[in-house]
């Protein structure tokens, strides 16, 4: 056995000296040689070929050097073991090596510990260690979940394979027999991870280690099956466990040190480095993966908690005559069995169409999960919906669209297992489809699922629920093909809506919903409102269909409340409620209420103003946000300083309206404080007095505040410019979309001044860290092809 190992350890340090071409004595001889191994290069290694070569090569030089340290073998009751990444052979760079010396009371294991760690230590490889004998082992598990869950990967590397393996064994016997009384703290420890760390499927930047569907629940997994309370993890798993290695394997190559954290600007060549085409391809397949592991810890450790037996029993929990969880009828053909939801024992699902949809209605409503048998069984067993659906299926999928938040786990459950795709073919387009914009926080197809749940809310409000809430799970479907996600969407709901057996006018209906769900939210941020032509363009987009205005209200509020925090917000929703309102008059024939002027109070300001020459500014407070108004001696560059002082002073704009009276400059704004209260007026004005005669250094106050709260965004998407026709006014309007910084509205209108055009209007969105500013620009000329391309050069300049 000794010659076996040894021939075996020949053979490996044979491949590890031929992989990084250079002999592996000391500590620092192996860190270069994992340089090396990392090092672009012609045989570069890749993925587990990379971690295999890297565990060969710490392993092969840990052997050789514990036994110089004085680890000896059989009988020496000195063991050397490797737990975490090096125990599961999944060693990935810069790795620290989780390592026990493990003894038998041997008085020499202090002297033998010492030549271990500080040559390791010396060269800067990373080290968690730890001295113990068995019974400290097994003590320290048995307090410490931590170490419980490692000891199961533990591995021999050295020494006295008795002593580890007593332990291994040990290890493995306690956490099988107490296991199910560490169910509540292995919950309760995930939990606290997951909040930290959040979902890997929606995170921008996620956590491959920590995050919910990352490696650490894949260990989870592991473990639950160790204790045989669950069954090994599936090939579904393993393959993304594969890929999630993978990439972090990639990631620490790329960084060229310790980080778990995949960031927006490594995206693009970790990806090339495993063969996928972009960032978003990857960020697509990790989201597939990560959700595949969320879904089985969900089933792993409800499986787990079904087996263990109810407190309170005593001897009767063990006896095989307790009783089952009660079976109690939901619906026709579905039962609750304990906290499952599940099929009743007379359910026929291949005789039955609508049983799948009623189970899952039944499961969303009582905020129970589907049993994994009744998935599997409705999965193998349900059959094909043929068009048009009958009419108990249609009644119970709105039903189901209906129920509210209880919708989110049971559609991830149905897709997990393949049956939401075969409800709707389609959704394979929007599957784990990355957002292309920050603002949005899931995924296209979890946020639609999201939109629809927020939508299941606002039924009320609208006289067709039913097609608001097939609109709103509809509205992105869309998404991942190479055309206007808006116009192949409503195609493609028409293609659902017939396939449901949806009357004739409720399919035109519903694709009209879908193909305009952005018109109202885009013309209400990009168009003056108030202007007649705006809401006349907006009535005859909807052919004065009334029903459709009001869908598309209520759409528009659950899109952007399932877009992201602060998508909807109070200004959002006046600015639009405002737009409804005049469509509604349009279609009723009435007239449409004149541009509100200027108050008198404001109208009193600008004479003062234009008699005195002296600036001035009213607020006019309205709960959290406040009206603003500027008004100056009217010339150019009073939107850009007025702008800054507002920035300067904590205050985000959402619309600017300018105008003049009496010869002065009147600019309107609407705002709310980013934090605490508004403002005193007296520092206003004269910090804007002090801006507009040029005695006060702006710029460098803004700069001195953008650094004090960190400094402008790290590595932000690139801006980007819009332009589109502007009815009201008769010129155009610039939208602008690039990374949120403090006063980019000021140096944007900066440079809009200084290109020579006129502001009209301006409305500022903030979606999460990114803008979406609109401005109507004029210019005395005209805006000629040079002029815009002029003016767009000097605004994407300015947002960066």
């Amino acid at each position: 056995m000794e010659d076996a190992l040894s021939e075996a350890l020949r053979e490996r340090g044979t491949a590890v000296v031929d992989n990084v071409g250079t002999a592996v004595v000391t500590a620092d001889d192996l860190v270069r040689a994992r340089d090396r191994l990392l090092a672009p290069g012609r045989r570069r290694l890749t993925g587990e070929s990379l971690r295999e070569a890297l565990v060969d090569l710490h392993e092969f030089w840990l052997t050789a050097h514990a036994s110089q340290a004085g680890v000896g073998g059989r009988g020496s009751g000195l063991a050397l073991v490797a737990v975490g990444g090096l125990g599961r052979r999944e060693l990935v760079p810069y790795s620290d090596l989780d390592l026990v010396l493990v003894h038998n009371g041997n008085k020499s294991v202090d002297a033998v510990a010492e030549k271990l760690w500080y040559p390791l230590w010396n060269s800067g490889i990373g080290l968690d260690h730890s001295v113990r004998t068995v019974g400290e082992a097994l003590r320290v598990a048995a307090g410490d979940l931590r170490t419980a869950l490692g000891l199961l990967d533990l591995r021999h590397i050295a020494g006295d394979a008795e002593v580890s393996g007593r332990l291994a064994e040990s290890a493995r016997q306690a956490w099988r027999s107490g296991a199910r009384t560490r169910l509540d703290e292995l919950a309760e420890s995930a939990r606290r991870r997951w909040a930290r760390s959040g979902e890997i499927a929606h995170r921008v930047e996620p956590d491959l280690k920590h995050g919910r569907g990352g490696l650490r629940d894949v260990t989870l997994l592991d473990a639950l099956s160790a204790a045989q309370l669950t069954d090994r993890p599936s090939a579904d798993v393993d393959e993304a466990r594969r890929l999630l290695l993978d990439v972090r394997t990639e990631l620490r190559r790329v960084a060229g040190r310790p980080r778990d954290v995949l960031r927006a600007q490594d995206g693009d060549e970790v990806a090339a480095a495993l063969g996928l085409a972009d960032r978003f391809a990857l960020a697509r397949a990790m989201s597939s993966a990560a959700r595949t592991i969320v879904y089985a810890v969900d089933v792993s450790m409800r499986t787990a908690r079904a087996a263990v037996p109810k407190r309170g029993l005593g001897v009767f929990a063990r006896s095989p005559l307790r009783r089952t969880p009660a079976r109690r009828p939901l619906d026709e053909g579905v039962v609750l069995h304990g906290t499952e939801v599940a099929l009743a024992r007379d359910a026929m699902p291949s005789r039955d169409p609508a049983l799948l949809l009623r189970v899952a209605t039944a499961a969303a409503r009582t905020k129970h999960p589907i049993a994994a048998g009744t998935l599997t069984r409705l999965a193998d067993t349900a059959p094909e919906l043929r068009q048009p659906w009958p009419r108990e299926a249609r009644d119970e999928l709105l039903a189901l669209l209906g129920s509210g938040s209880g919708l989110i786990d049971v559609v991830e459950a149905l897709d997990r297992t393949g049956l939401w795709g075969r409800l709707f073919p389609e959704w394979g387009a929007v599957r784990d489809l990355p957002p292309r914009d920050a603002a949005h926080m899931w995924t296209v197809d979890r946020h639609l699922v999201q939109t629809t749940a927020h939508a299941a809310r606002l039924v009320t409000r609208v006289s067709r629920p039913d097609l608001l809430l097939l609109g709103a799970l509809l509205h992105d479907i869309g998404k991942g093909r190479q055309q206007d996600h808006s116009e192949v969407g409503a195609a493609l709901t028409t293609q659902v809506a017939e396939r449901l057996g949806l009357w004739p006018q409720d399919v035109v209906t519903v694709s009209a919903l879908v193909r305009h769900h952005l018109l109202l939210p885009h013309t209400a941020t990009r168009r003056d409102v108030e202007d007649e032509a705006t809401v006349r363009r907006v009535v005859d987009t909807l052919g004065g269909d009334a029903v459709l205005l009001e869908l598309l209200h209520a759409l528009a509020e659950a899109d952007a409340s399932a877009t992201g925090p602060g998508v909807w917000s109070d200004w959002k929703a006046s600015l639009i409620g405002d737009l409804v309102a005049r469509c509604r008059t349009a279609m009723a024939g009435d007239p449409l209420p004149k541009p509100e002027p200027l108050e008198r109070r404001q109208q009193d300001l600008a004479v003062a103003v234009a008699a005195s020459g002296k600036p001035d500014v009213l607020v006019d407070p309205q709960g959290h946000a406040a009206t603003v108004t500027v008004v100056a001696p009217d010339r150019p560059g009073l939107l850009s300083r007025a702008a800054g002082v507002l920035a300067l002073n904590s205050l985000e704009v959402h619309t600017a309206a300018l105008r003049s009276y009496e010869g002065a400059a009147v600019d309107v704004f609407t705002v709310s404080p980013r934090f605490g209260s508004l403002p005193d007026v007296t520092l206003l004005r004269e910090q804007l007095t002090r801006a507009i005669d040029g005695s006060f250094p702006l710029g460098e106050k803004l700069a001195a505040k953008e650094r004090d709260y960190g400094g402008p965004p790290q590595d932000p998407p690139p801006a980007k410019v819009l332009w589109f026709d502007d009815e009201s006014t008769g010129g155009v309007v610039l939208e602008l979309r690039a990374a949120d910084r403090i006063g980019l509205l000021h140096k944007v209108a900066d440079a809009l001044e200084r290109s020579g055009v006129d502001v009209v209007w301006a409305r500022v969105s903030t979606l999460g860290s990114t803008v979406v500013d609109a401005f109507a620009i004029a210019a005395r000329t005209g805006l000629d092809g040079e002029l815009r391309r002029k003016v767009e050069r000097a605004v994407l300049s300015a947002a960066t």
